[in-house]
């Protein structure tokens, strides 16, 4: 059994940066891929960035607009997401998630496991 779990939420100035991280254990995280999500209270999950087997292959949202990046160590088991200009919007608790195929996917339902989330609150 795979688990997930979040690190290096927090409270950031607008236009601040934060690193988010996911550490797995009890799967061999180097052949799955992984996505970041995203939720308010209150509203559906929505999808940040996703990464391939490997991390030659990345995704990201639209809303993104090249300030976030997402990556992996898989010698560490780590899956990573850089954030920088971040925006008042930005605030949500931030999920990262694995699935048992070797590429990652923009809908949530394709993922069997879930970290507890990290919460992002983003001041204006």
């Amino acid at each position: 059994q795979v688990q997930l779990v979040e690190s290096g939420g927090g409270l950031v100035q607008a236009g601040g940066s934060l690193r988010l991280s996911c550490a797995a254990s009890g799967r061999t995280f180097s052949t799955y891929g992984m996505g970041w999500f995203r939720q308010d209270p209150g509203k559906e999950r929505e999808f940040v960035a996703v990464i391939n087997w490997s991390g030659s292959s990345t995704y990201y949202a639209e809303f993104v607009e090249g300030r976030f990046t997402i990556s992996r160590n898989n010698a560490k088991n780590t899956l990573y997401l850089q954030m920088n200009s971040l925006k008042p919007e930005d605030t949500a608790v931030y999920y990262c998630a694995t699935r048992k195929w070797g590429y990652g996917s923009r809908a949530a339902y394709d993922y069997d496991t879930w970290g507890q989330g990290t919460q992002v609150t983003v001041s204006a």
